[in-house]
């Protein structure tokens, strides 16, 4: 910051000896700095940008960077929306722990004169793996550890808004920089998810509650490991595109009571791959949910008119953080 000083040159008053015999000399002129005070010219500070840091969970078959692919317009209209607040989303987009092969996939065909073996490293992943037989969310555990793992790294990893998000409205997607001297300050804000990381996105926001109280087992070490990468604080907001409550016996804990975190929930009138009544179910188990139906299939819409009740909802819920 700059300030300046102003100064002035002040002319010396002449007198002149009415009652004397002979004229006084004129006083002498100098010139003299004022000394003030003046007030200084100051540059006016500018408004503090605040972080709202989002993790982005993609869907059973995807990964991390093709989520971010296909969710790259979103990400820069977001970004764009907020900034006049002074808000800088970063987002964050890691990969399920869960590999899963050709057999795996819906629908999936091998390229022509292609074996299982020579695509068995495919780029799909999923948080957990649905047992046919049981209903039993299988590998759940070994999802969601590493997802708190993400979680962990992100709110340590040193991160900025890139130039790209000042100058394009593009929001600045973060990888482990190394460790931020303010990193304990830093925690998950939101998390948008689609389809399976629909799913997990709800599970997630519900298990960070503080005051939930669930059913002690073994296996849910990954609870606790939620919690700490978090550094104990709730989301303040869930999207869900295309998402769907867990049925299996062992989860209804995270429905019940129902979710408190503010939720918006997203739905395509010509989805064929969720079944509306599973949508609908984990709306129901919500305390605070709002809900948009698009005119379309089994996915992210990302057009604008689609991405501002999002931009919206995401504003409402950290403005009213702020204020809380």
């Amino acid at each position: 910051m700059f300030c300046t000083s102003s100064s002035t040159t002040t002319m010396g008053d002449s007198g002149n000896g009415a009652q004397q015999q002979q004229q006084a000399p004129a006083a002498a002129t100098t010139d003299t700095k004022a000394k003030g005070p003046w007030p200084a010219k100051t540059k006016p500070k500018a408004a503090e940008k605040k972080e709202v840091r989002i993790l982005m969970l993609h869907g059973y078959t995807q990964s991390g960077p093709l989520f971010r692919a296909k969710t790259r317009a979103m990400e820069k209209l977001i970004a764009k929306a907020l900034a006049p607040l002074n808000l800088v989303p970063v987002l964050f987009y890691p990969t399920a722990a869960n590999r899963l092969s050709p057999r795996d996939i819906p629908g999936y065909q091998l390229p022509e004169g292609a074996s299982a073996e020579d695509v068995e490293d495919a780029d799909a992943w999923a948080w957990f793996r649905r047992d046919d037989a049981s209903g039993a969310y299988l590998l759940l555990e070994e999802g969601m550890r590493a997802l708190a793992a993400s979680m962990a790294e992100a709110n340590s990893a040193s991160s900025s808004s890139s130039s790209e998000a000042d100058t394009e409205g593009a929001a600045s997607t973060v990888e482990a920089k190394g460790t931020d001297a303010n990193a304990e300050d830093k925690v998950i804000d939101g998390v948008i998810g689609f389809s399976q990381g629909g799913a997990v996105a709800a599970m997630l926001a519900s298990a960070l509650e503080a005051d939930r109280a669930r059913i002690p087992r073994p296996h849910e070490g990954w609870v606790d490991a939620l919690r700490e990468a978090n550094r104990g604080r709730p989301l303040k907001f869930a999207v869900v595109y295309s998402g769907f409550f867990a049925p299996p016996h062992d989860l209804t804990w995270l429905y019940e009571p129902k979710v408190k975190t503010p939720t918006l929930h997203y739905f395509g009138s010509l989805d064929t791959v969720v079944d509306e009544s599973r949508g609908q179910g984990l709306v129901e188990r919500c305390e605070l949910p709002s809900v948009v139906v698009h005119p379309g299939g089994h996915y992210v819409p990302v057009n604008r008119e689609w991405v501002m009740p999002v931009v919206g909802f995401v504003r409402k819920c950290m403005t009213e953080e702020s204020n809380a």
